[in-house]
């Protein structure tokens, strides 16, 4: 699916990269995973939907655009996401706190 000119893939049900795994009001972003530079709402669309194998993003590579805001199409790199307060710096929409619980799925400690 095309959200915002990025595609996003998975099991999404709406235009703003909500899935069927994650889909409450804040469940707004999409994260582009390291290993195969995709966009997906979460990881478990990338292990039904995805590569095959995954890879966190090594934290030399943090300044990369990894997150994708489904309300207003923005591009963070994986520091200001990890800084922005669980909220959009461009739209201000809120993002899912929750999300934190996983970081490690996606992103190297």
């Amino acid at each position: 699916m095309i959200i915002k000119g990025h595609e996003v893939k998975g099991s999404l049900v709406d235009e703003e990269t909500r899935c069927t795994h994650y889909h409450t009001e804040k469940d707004r972003i999409a994260i582009k995973f390291f290993c195969c530079q995709t966009y997906y709402p979460c990881y478990q669309c990338h292990e039904e939907h995805g590569c095959g194998h995954s890879a966190v993003w090594p934290r030399k590579d943090f300044d990369q655009k990894a997150i994708l805001c489904g309300t207003c199409g923005t591009e963070l790199t994986i520091i200001q996401y990890m800084d922005c307060d669980y909220r959009c710096p461009k739209c201000n929409e809120d993002f899912n706190p929750g999300c934190h619980l996983h970081r490690h799925l996606y992103f190297e400690a």
